[in-house]
């Protein structure tokens, strides 16, 4: 059985990811140089995929204007989630676009995969002859995602964050089924009205039906929380996984950037297309610069992710910073670093590194301050010599 199609769950919003999905969904936020999605399609287009499917729900616009109806030539089909149900739900809404296929990929649209990964299951899937299917690699800590644990071949057990720390296997979100699992997932219980897709393999399992799992290696990483879209970045840096020219040892540069003869890059850094870094700037180690960014005179950006359309004005310092895109931060402006203790929704996470994370189309005027920890949500205007020690909502006008 050779599989040609994949199905990516796309739809979801990534809530504790807000404030910088408050305008788009979490597979379309920055891991490096591009979105998270492109990374998932290239291993995919990799793999020999030759029919993309991606399930879309939430802000769903945003992934369609950006990818359009082909991907590296590759056919790009869409597939809408109206309202976000769970994975399994998710893929129910994919089956008639999938119904011509002996078989087919499932994979999450929201965690960076490696294409080894891709063709580890695809090998192993198709050597089967079917069924079900599922990449499984070892993480130091699954405590956050879904752990397994096999018997040779086989998977026989999924815990979805597990309390204790005897599981070291983790789910890795990589699927290649056949069209029975439709009639299992339809036969699913759901749970608060939530239909998941690893419910499913948990009652295949139970019922002794063959699920298995393919040990296999690479990169995998996923953003939970604000702080994590820079280890995420940091990961891609260090293994290379950019698409800009090399310009130097771990230091790549769009050929349309334009960078000073007087800044300095250190390396690993990225450059997108049309950004430029100014004189004097310093940018790096661990910088991701996106497209249509400026780096200004004299400012240092480091370990940080600046998207699309970024401007940091002269003087600025921005350490362990994530900015949105079209953010204007002003001459002067401070980001010292983390840790610092970040509340998402109604939890503070202690100790996190992450200097700030600044939202969509927030407007900082010179010499503002960011203490470490602080999100800033969209639209809101942040007037000269403030300093920030707190989140600020949406809109909000904040006064010296």
């Amino acid at each position: 059985m050779t599989v040609r199609a994949a199905v990516v769950l796309a739809a979801g919003e990534g809530t504790r990811l807000r404030p910088l999905t408050r305008n788009r969904p979490k597979p379309m936020l920055p891991a490096a140089d591009r979105p998270i999605l492109e990374h998932v399609f290239d291993a995919l287009i990799g793999a020999g995929i030759e029919r993309l499917h991606v399930v879309v729900g939430y802000k769903r616009d945003r992934v369609q204007d950006y990818f359009g109806p082909t991907y590296r030539n590759v056919p790009v089909n869409y597939v809408a989630q109206n309202k976000q149900l769970g994975s399994g739900h998710a893929l129910l809404e994919a089956r008639e676009a999938v119904a011509s296929e002996d078989g087919f990929l499932v994979v999450n649209g929201d965690q960076v995969i490696e294409q080894r990964m891709v063709e580890d299951v695809l090998d192993a899937f198709e050597d089967d002859d079917g069924g079900a299917m599922l990449a499984v690699t070892e993480q130091s800590d699954v405590s956050h995602y879904g752990a397994v644990r096999t018997e040779g071949d086989r998977v026989v057990e999924l815990v979805e964050k597990p309390e204790t720390d005897e599981y070291r296997l983790l789910n890795a979100g990589v699927y290649a089924f056949d069209a029975s699992i439709f009639d299992a997932v339809d036969e699913t219980p759901r749970v608060r009205g939530e239909l998941a897709l690893t419910d499913t393999l948990s009652r295949l399992i139970d019922e002794d039906v063959a699920v298995g799992g393919v040990t296999t290696e690479g990169l995998w990483v996923d953003a939970t929380y604000p702080w994590d879209l820079l280890d995420v970045s940091r990961e891609l840096l260090l293994e290379g996984r950019v698409t800009e020219p090399e310009r130097g040892e771990a230091v790549w540069v769009a050929d349309t950037a334009s960078v000073h003869e007087d800044a300095t890059l250190q390396g690993p850094v990225v450059v997108g297309p049309d950004s430029e870094v100014r004189p004097g700037a310093v940018v790096g180690p661990f910088a991701a610069v996106g497209r249509n960014a400026t780096v200004g005179a004299n400012a240092v950006v480091s370990r940080s992710v600046l998207d699309t359309d970024t401007r940091v004005g002269p003087n600025a310092t921005l350490l362990d910073c994530v900015t949105g895109q079209a953010v204007s931060l002003g001459a002067g402006t401070t980001v010292p670093g983390g840790p610092g203790d970040v509340r998402v929704e109604d939890t503070v996470y202690e100790g996190q590194r992450l200097g700030a994370l600044v939202a969509d189309r927030v407007r900082a005027a010179g010499d503002v301050s960011f203490a470490p920890g602080t999100l800033v949500g969209p639209n809101a205007t942040l007037h000269t010599g403030v300093s920030i020690s707190e989140n600020v909502t949406e809109g909000a006008e904040v006064f010296r």
